[in-house]
């Protein structure tokens, strides 16, 4: 802030200075008085509405990363069903092909057996069956000797 000294004439009284240069300074220190004030408000309501300003800055950023989140929940979503839907459908048809190779591996497998002489597994079921059979049927012969009377039991 630019003051007068004391007891100084104003410029237009004074011989060597031209009559309107006078009048230019003090418009020009007035100029200067009314920014430094014009600044000196803006900082006091800047500090007195800045705590506002803030606190409704934080609220908007605070919304914006809700909505930012949600979205990108949203986003991610549909990532993980269409990832989801992309797994399904990959492991059926690796199934599918598994179960094709397994089947053509076992059909392999038998003709090689086959070839070799070898009874399936058809072929050991029927001599289970047999078996079990004639184990049935011998054991009833073997009742029906013994309930017999008259009938000596000979040794083989």
């Amino acid at each position: 802030m630019v003051t007068r000294k004391s007891g100084s004439t104003p410029s237009n009284e004074n011989p060597e200075v031209p009559e309107g240069a006078a009048s230019d300074t003090d418009a020009g220190e007035a100029a200067h008085q009314n920014i430094w004030l014009a600044g000196l408000g803006a900082f006091a309501k800047a500090q007195a509405e800045g705590t506002k300003a803030f606190e409704a800055l934080v609220n908007d950023g605070i919304s914006m990363q809700r909505k930012t989140q949600a979205m990108a929940q949203e986003r991610m979503s549909e990532a993980t069903q269409r990832i989801e839907e992309l797994a399904s459908r990959a492991g059926s048809v690796a199934t599918d092909r598994w179960d094709k190779l397994e089947g053509i591996f076992e059909q392999r497998v038998a003709r090689a057996l086959e070839r070799l002489g070898l009874p399936t597994a058809a072929d050991l079921q029927r001599l289970s069956e047999r078996l079990d059979a004639l184990e049935r049927a011998n054991e009833t012969d073997k009742t029906t000797a013994a309930k017999a009377p008259g009938r000596s039991r000979q040794k083989d």
